[in-house]
This record gives C-alpha cells, structure tokens and sequence, in this order.
C-alpha cells in the first residue's frame, strides 16, 4: 500500500507540470475523452437515477480518470501518479467503518449502499459558517447537540479572538481555533452530550499551524472526533492541506477530505462534475489517507447544490461511490435560500433525499452558501436529519418523483433567492427556541411532506 512517504516522495519527484497547464492540458481534456468515452448523460426529465449501470459506468470513469491524471500538488508544480495496482489496493484497504465519539454519544460510521434501510449518519451543525460572537457560537452548537439525531456536531467559525479580528496564520488564529475546541466542548456538556464527536476538525483553524496547536487534548479535542481537510479543485493538494492530514492521522484520528468539484468550472457539467465527485474519493483515500469523505459539489453561479442538474450528479456519483465500494461518504447539503424560509426547507428535503436513497449519509447544513454572518439556525440541521431517517428504505424511483414534486417549488427562485434572517432574528438564542414565525414555517413545510407521503418524526434519546 502506498504510504503517506511515498505520496510525498512523489509530490516532490514526479512529473513537473504548470499549474495551469494540469488544469487546461491535462485534468479539463482527459475528464471530457472519459465522460465521451462512457458515454455519460445527464437525463433533465430524471432527478435520481436509478439505472445500476450508469452508476457503475460513472465509477469506472473515475478509476481511469484518476489513473490517467494524478494529483498536482501546488508547492513543487508536480503530478502525483499512482498505478492500477495501488488504486486498487488503496480502495481495498480503506477503512469501511469509524468509531466516532465517546460513552454514550460514541456510534460507528458505516457504508450504506442505495435504498439502504440503515439509518444514515447525521453530522449536524452549521458547516463552518461564521458567526459574530461567541455567545451565539455557544447557543448553535448546544442547540446542535440538542438535536436526538446527532451522531455528530460540526462547528461554526469564530471570526473573532481577544476582541481582535482573525487572521489567517498569526497567532490571533491559533488563539481563535483553541477558543474554538473549548467553547464547543462546553456547549455540548451543557447539552447533556460530552462524547458526541466534533466532526470538522475546527472551521476557525484554517492555517496547519493552527490546527495543530488546538489539536493539543487540554483544549478538549479527542483522537475519536472526525477531523476535515480540504483538497482544492480541481485535483490539487498543497503542503499546508498535507500538513493538516499528518498531523491528524498522527494523532490516530479519523480524517476526513472535504471534495468541491464546481458544475461550470473546470469539471463541465453535470456528467464531468459527476464522475469528478466520484474520483475525488479515490485521490482522497490514495492521496490523503482518508477515512471518510466529505463531497460537496456546488453550482458556479448559484453557490449551492440544490439545482435539479446538481441534485442528479450527487446521486449518480454517490450511487457509484456506495454501489463499488466500502468508503465512508457523506453529502454536504448548500442551499440557496436562507434560514425562516419555506424554499430553504424545501431545498433542504429535496437534497436529503437524493443523498440518502443514493446510499450516502448527510452532513446538514451550509444554508445560503455559507456567506453570512450568523445566518444560520440550528431548525435547518433538525429539520435535516428528520428528512434523512424518514427517507431510509425509499425506493429511487418514489425518491425521483417526490423531489421532482419539491425541485418545482424552488427552483425558479434560485436566481434571487431570499437571504432569509439571522439566527438571533428567527430564534430565542437563550432558550433556543424558534420564532413563532420560524415554527410556523417548519409545520407548513411539514404537513406538505405528510401529503406527499413523508412523514417526519423526531428521535428520542
């Protein structure tokens, strides 16, 4: 099997190559002559396929996509390669489970496959979006971990330290990251849910140094919370990303890759971006050493994964991935419209669906994109996690046509969609409680999936 070494080795021996010229000459050309090759089409009258051979044909495509490209690595302006033999061996030797958390909150991460009756996983939280203060980081994440369906918080970022604003790699940082991990901590203890794993790494540590000053056990992270590092489209890593990767699996913690191929960038469209999606999990699991993967392609324009176009290659991709192996995936719900809004929930539910069906779990929630202050409530990941036991055995052609039924109620919104309120507009973040209005929206939206046949039901713990 190749080594984390031998990926360096090569970072620094392989083939020299511009960046740009691995982006124009060899990624954006191969993944054109591999989706011809296949002869891989997007169907618009189809939202969720559920034709086992297109899944299948979508892996093959990423296999020898990755074959034939390699990853570049932005510090040496290098090709990393790997042969078939290691691909495969890679694959085979991939962890197909993780244990996540501690005592009572401590559960294990498994594959799922298409139509899976297995409860998915619910990583729950606000997806590194920036919050004001940190009152209101303490308030989300405690009305995270409040959610009976959690196996698994993910945090916001502080934007803030020492009343100073931070700054990516000075010690404002590293303060902001270790503030971070204790805050969080807390507001699960307060929740009554210690154990309950923090599952992306810590959106305040964008820096490697960072992350491995917070990554220290007396700011209360754990080897059994689920540590995520980027790699950056299309198919690069840099030594700060590698950096991040080391000094978790040194840690003996489950890492997991955070993939965002972009429909209308370099991947083309939705067959590109699909087999894109899918063969980022290889160079995740070759390249980085993952354990889980964390796929989130998004719209060039729109700045979510809620269209109808992006909806089918998350679940061809994810089919492919869940049909022809055993690695740990999960789907990054963005949607387009902001919290307090029925096309937020709309957009919600549609993409859970897709992505549980398709055999993934979930990761809820990055609303609106991700780009604003405070703009997110923690109704959307409750509401996302409901969606996702209650889609658990559907079949993909029910699944097609109930999302195709939600998809009409969006999508001619998707230009201009409303930013929605902030969580301190829609909710009570001392009790945490929703607005009357925000509560009012939620059973509306609710008593529609009930006619559509989805019945939502919270757990109990």
């Amino acid at each position: 099997m190749v080594s984390f070494l031998e990926v360096m080795k090569r970072a620094v021996t392989g083939k020299p190559c511009l960046a740009r010229d691995f982006e124009l000459k060899v990624f954006v050309p191969k993944l054109r002559e591999i989706v011809k090759d296949y002869d891989i089409r997007y169907d618009p009258a189809t939202i969720i396929p559920s034709d086992n051979s297109l899944a299948d044909d979508v892996f093959k495509a990423a296999f020898d996509f990755f074959l034939e490209t390699g990853a570049y690595c932005m510090d040496t302006e290098r090709i990393i390669r790997f042969d078939e033999d290691e691909i495969k061996e890679g694959l085979k030797n991939a962890p197909s489970k993780a244990l996540l958390g501690e005592g009572k909150d401590a559960r294990t991460l498994s594959p799922r496959k298409p139509e899976d009756k297995t409860p998915p996983w619910c990583f729950l939280g606000a997806g590194g979006v920036p919050v004001s203060s940190e009152e209101i980081f303490s308030s989300l994440v405690k009305g995270y971990a409040s959610i009976p369906e959690a196996n698994s918080i993910t945090t916001p970022a502080l934007t803030s330290a020492g009343g100073l604003r931070i700054r990516p790699r000075s010690p404002i940082e590293m303060l902001g990251a270790i503030r971070n991990a204790l805050l969080a901590r807390e507001a699960m203890r307060e929740a009554g849910r210690p154990g309950l794993p923090i599952m992306n790494t810590l959106a305040t540590a964008e820096s490697a140094v960072a992350l491995a000053m917070a990554l220290q056990p007396k700011y209360g992270l754990r080897a059994t919370d689920g540590y995520l590092v980027a790699v950056m489209d299309p198919f690069k890593v840099d030594f700060d990303r590698l950096n991040k990767a080391y000094a978790v699996l040194s840690l003996g913690a489950p890492l997991g890759i955070a993939i965002s191929p972009l429909l209308g960038g370099y991947s083309g469209g939705p067959e590109g971006t699909a087999v894109a999606n899918a063969a980022y999990h290889l160079l995740a699991t070759i390249v980085s050493k993952a354990t889980w993967h964390l796929p989130f392609p998004l719209h060039i324009k729109y700045v979510c994964n809620t269209t109808p176009e992006l909806l089918w290659l998350i679940s061809v991709s994810g089919q492919a991935i869940s049909r022809n192996t055993h690695l740990l995936s999960l789907n990054l719900n963005y949607t387009a419209a902001g919290p307090c809004t029925e096309m937020c929930l709309y957009e919600i539910a549609a993409s859970v669906m897709t992505s549980v069906v398709s055999g993934l779990s979930i990761e809820a929630l990055g609303v609106s994109g991700g780009k604003y202050e405070d703009n997110m409530t923690p109704m959307e990941p409750r509401f996302s996690a409901q969606m996702a036991h209650a889609a658990v055995g559907v079949k993909r052609e029910d699944a097609d046509v109930l999302v195709k039924k939600l998809a009409k109620r969006y999508v001619d919104k998707m230009a201009n969609p409303p930013r929605g309120k902030t969580y301190q507009e829609c909710y009570d973040i001392g009790k945490i409680e929703p607005s009357r209005e925000y509560a009012g929206i939620y059973n509306t939206v609710k008593k529609e999936l009930e006619d559509l046949g989805i019945e939502l039901k919270s757990e109990s713990r």
